[in-house]
Protein backbone atom coordinates (compact mmCIF):
# COMPACT_ATOMS: atom_id res chain seq x y z
CA UNK A 1 0.00 0.00 0.00
CA UNK A 2 1.03 3.32 -0.74
CA UNK A 3 2.17 5.93 1.23
CA UNK A 4 0.10 9.04 1.28
CA UNK A 5 2.26 12.31 0.83
CA UNK A 6 0.95 15.44 -0.13
CA UNK A 7 2.10 17.55 -2.65
CA UNK A 8 3.61 20.80 -1.13
CA UNK A 9 2.62 24.11 -2.87
CA UNK A 10 4.06 26.93 -1.78
CA UNK A 11 3.33 30.41 -3.34
CA UNK A 12 6.24 32.13 -1.81
CA UNK A 13 9.18 29.71 -3.61
CA UNK A 14 9.52 26.58 -6.05
CA UNK A 15 10.43 23.57 -4.13
CA UNK A 16 12.46 21.27 -5.56
CA UNK A 17 11.80 17.64 -6.01
CA UNK A 18 15.43 16.91 -4.20
CA UNK A 19 14.33 19.08 -1.43
CA UNK A 20 11.66 16.67 -0.68
CA UNK A 21 13.43 13.49 -0.90
CA UNK A 22 15.69 14.88 1.16
CA UNK A 23 12.92 15.94 3.95
CA UNK A 24 11.78 12.46 3.06
CA UNK A 25 14.99 10.57 4.01
CA UNK A 26 15.57 12.63 6.91
CA UNK A 27 12.05 11.82 8.50
CA UNK A 28 13.12 7.79 7.66
CA UNK A 29 16.40 8.07 9.14
CA UNK A 30 17.96 6.53 5.85
CA UNK A 31 21.02 8.08 3.97
CA UNK A 32 21.01 8.49 0.35
CA UNK A 33 23.61 5.66 0.13
CA UNK A 34 20.88 3.80 1.65
CA UNK A 35 18.66 5.01 -0.55
CA UNK A 36 21.05 4.50 -3.50
CA UNK A 37 21.78 1.18 -2.47
CA UNK A 38 17.56 0.05 -2.21
CA UNK A 39 17.41 1.61 -6.03
CA UNK A 40 20.52 0.42 -7.30
CA UNK A 41 21.40 3.31 -8.27
CA UNK A 42 25.33 5.20 -7.72
CA UNK A 43 25.02 7.35 -4.99
CA UNK A 44 26.06 10.49 -6.93
CA UNK A 45 22.84 10.13 -8.92
CA UNK A 46 21.01 10.25 -5.59
CA UNK A 47 22.85 13.28 -4.22
CA UNK A 48 22.60 15.05 -7.91
CA UNK A 49 18.79 15.04 -7.03
CA UNK A 50 19.23 15.86 -3.80
CA UNK A 51 21.27 19.12 -4.98
CA UNK A 52 18.91 20.04 -7.98
CA UNK A 53 21.72 19.04 -10.48
CA UNK A 54 19.39 16.23 -12.13
CA UNK A 55 15.72 15.81 -12.59
CA UNK A 56 13.62 12.99 -11.33
CA UNK A 57 13.07 10.98 -14.61
CA UNK A 58 10.25 8.08 -15.06
CA UNK A 59 12.69 5.30 -14.69
CA UNK A 60 14.10 7.04 -11.61
CA UNK A 61 10.49 7.88 -10.12
CA UNK A 62 9.65 4.21 -10.47
CA UNK A 63 12.78 2.90 -8.38
CA UNK A 64 11.92 6.05 -5.67
CA UNK A 65 8.65 4.20 -5.74
CA UNK A 66 9.64 0.92 -4.76
CA UNK A 67 12.39 1.74 -2.53
CA UNK A 68 9.74 4.67 -0.80
CA UNK A 69 6.33 2.93 -1.02
CA UNK A 70 5.63 7.23 -2.47
CA UNK A 71 3.80 6.32 -6.07
CA UNK A 72 5.88 7.49 -8.85
CA UNK A 73 3.48 10.03 -10.07
CA UNK A 74 3.78 12.03 -7.27
CA UNK A 75 8.00 12.46 -7.72
CA UNK A 76 7.09 13.32 -11.78
CA UNK A 77 4.59 15.50 -11.03
CA UNK A 78 6.28 17.29 -8.45
CA UNK A 79 9.36 17.58 -11.04
CA UNK A 80 7.23 18.84 -13.42
CA UNK A 81 5.68 21.31 -11.07
CA UNK A 82 9.04 22.67 -10.17
CA UNK A 83 10.18 22.53 -13.79
CA UNK A 84 7.21 24.68 -15.08
CA UNK A 85 7.44 26.84 -12.39
CA UNK A 86 11.01 27.51 -13.04
CA UNK A 87 9.35 28.81 -17.04
CA UNK A 88 7.05 30.78 -15.42
CA UNK A 89 9.43 33.12 -13.13
CA UNK A 90 11.30 33.42 -15.99
CA UNK A 91 8.46 34.64 -18.29
CA UNK A 92 7.10 38.19 -18.42
CA UNK A 93 3.74 38.58 -17.63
Amino acid sequence: MATKVAIPFRTDRLVPPGEVLAEELRARAMSQTGLARLMGRPIQVINAIVTGKKTVTAETALQMEKALDIPAEFWLNLEAMYQLGKVRARSPE
